[in-house]
């Protein structure tokens, strides 16, 4: 089947599911699968004529209308494949870390990253930083849902907590010093990718006051040499979110001001971040992004080590934190339909005020004069919202102690993980090192489960239809979207994947960002050689 004519059964497909919605502009539509689901959904009126209908998510229709064109003539989407390269390949980039790190090698080789939209403008954000105070690095996925406010502001604001809650006491000293004689700080981050350009240059002041109290509390602990990492993590994810929450709860008199702050509080993201220091690695996470470590063993095997548990309706042990954080008689509502009562799939983020603060203080906000339309801002309150907060931003944080055989961290959205499993990740990174010649295992000493001979097989059959990868973010994306229930690349599928029109792909997919951390072996034998 041709790419055109693919790309025309997939619009097709989707015109037939949006043809049964009726009602406003924050209608979502509900017949998408769930694995294509948007993380926010809000009910219809109850006239609609989806009242009974079996809820699964979608997207809105505001975006649904723009697209009127539904002949098949209208698709010309042949695409070379050197086109489908150039559209796969526009965000990625890949950064080769200093060797040397205080005098020590340095655990990270270097990370590559890329990221494919679905929404416009797209949710997701990523960055990657070092503390320039400390040794540590620091990589983070951030997925945005109702707007990408949130993500942005998270991005950008929580690397420089935790680098505050990592300073020893006497550095926090020399900054509030600073800050008393209005003297230039000493610099805080290096960024090595960062989030974009920021949309919140006019409130940095505002977000620099806050981060100041934090370490004016940190000063009054008293803590010679700061937090541990784990403590930095948990407080650092915590403390930006009851800033997001703060913020617009004080009155502000500049517009640009207020209106920034309330759609980052309104909207939400979730959040994986890790963070490396020699031979510590630490991730935290808050909500349904995910990390992963490819391992290979003495013996060439090669396996899949989860750093993190996805915060959903599908975690037992989640659903049995809510259910000891409310009431017993709230048992059966807090997650209707495999969402957190109903309207959100992940149960941990930032952001999100409308599942966190009373109706009254939601009131009390928002009638102070905002263009709650123009801001694209969802005033919604789910049926059976008794005892808020119901979301949290509090993260799970692991310690994982790297070791000569831990390869490469793998960070991404859930846009990957809704496409391919864990261990298809590894086998799929394992590949594209082999073929790039950045690594050569054996292969008669692969385990079976990883599927790795198949995935062999599978390259060398589809070897003609494009250029190697150099980049393993990008290889994942192209598989992610590409590849068929058999694991078999499609260059029709992927055509038809990367030419939906605009109002269509997030039925189809999410936003995908993908951040891959390579480690450097020998630097980390080289930590336990000396001890």
């Amino acid at each position: 089947m041709s790419s055109t004519a693919v790309s025309y059964w997939i619009f097709n497909s989707a015109r037939n599911r949006i043809a049964i919605l009726q009602g406003g502009r924050r209608l979502y539509s509900r017949g998408a699968s769930n694995r294509h689901q948007l993380k926010w959904r809000l009910f219809p009126p109850a006239s609609s004529t989806l009242k009974n209908s079996t809820p699964c998510g979608g997207f809105a229709l505001q975006r649904a209308y723009r697209h009127t064109s539904t002949e098949e003539e209208d698709f010309h989407l042949q695409l070379s494949p050197e086109q489908v390269n150039d559209m796969l390949r526009a965000g990625e980039s890949s950064h080769k870390v200093l060797d040397f790190n205080s005098g020590a090698p340095n655990s990270v080789l270097r990370f590559e990253s890329n990221q494919l939209a679905a929404n416009s403008p797209v949710e997701d954000r990523q960055g990657v930083a070092s503390c320039m105070q400390t040794n540590g690095l620091m990589f983070g996925i951030f997925d945005g849902h109702g707007g990408h406010a949130c993500a942005q502001a998270v991005s950008e604001r929580l690397f420089y907590y935790m680098a505050v809650s990592l300073m020893s006491h006497q550095t926090l000293e020399q900054m509030e010093e600073a800050m008393e004689n209005m003297k230039p700080l000493l610099p805080i981050l290096q960024w090595l990718k960062h989030p974009g350009d920021s949309i919140y240059k006019d409130v940095t002041s505002v977000h620099l006051d806050h981060l100041r109290v934090y370490w004016q509390e940190l000063l009054d602990l008293h803590m010679e040499m700061g937090l541990s990492i784990e403590e930095a993590l948990m407080y650092s994810f915590q403390r930006l979110d009851s800033d997001i929450s703060l913020e617009i709860q004080a009155p502000l008199e500049d517009e640009v001001t207020k209106n920034l702050s309330l759609q980052v509080a309104f909207s939400g993201a979730t959040a994986c971040m890790a963070h490396v220091n020699g031979v510590h690695l630490h991730v935290a996470n808050a909500g349904d992004c995910r990390a992963i470590l490819g391992v290979q063993e003495d013996n060439g095997a090669w396996s899949c080590l989860p750093l993190t548990c996805d915060h959903n309706a599908w975690n037992e042990a989640e659903l049995s934190r809510l259910k000891r954080e409310h009431p017993e008689s709230e048992g059966r509502t807090l997650i209707i339909d495999d969402r957190l009562l109903g309207v959100l799939i992940p149960c941990r983020a930032f952001g999100d005020v409308q599942l966190k603060w009373s109706k009254e203080l939601q009131r009390s906000v928002l009638e102070r004069g905002f263009d709650t339309e123009a801001l694209n801002i969802y005033q919604f309150t789910p049926p059976h919202y008794y005892t808020p907060p119901y979301l949290t931003a509090k993260p799970e944080v692991t310690y994982h102690r790297l070791r000569p055989q831990d390869k490469f961290l793998v960070l991404a959205s859930d846009g990957l993980w809704d496409m391919l499993g864990n261990e298809d990740v590894v086998r799929l990174v394992v590949g594209h090192l082999s073929k790039v010649g950045c690594h050569k295992p054996d292969l008669d000493q692969r385990p079976a489960n990883l599927g790795l001979m198949q995935n062999l097989l599978l390259q060398r059959k589809a070897s003609g239809l494009h250029a190697a990868d150099q980049n393993a973010a990008t290889h994942l994306i192209r598989h992610a979207i590409g590849s068929n229930e058999y694991g078999e690349m499609e260059p029709e599928r992927l055509a038809a994947m990367l030419t939906l029109p605009e109002d269509v792909a997030r039925m189809y997919r999410d936003d995908i960002t993908v951040m891959v951390v390579f480690f450097n072996s020998d630097s980390i034998d080289t930590y336990y050689k000396e001890g």
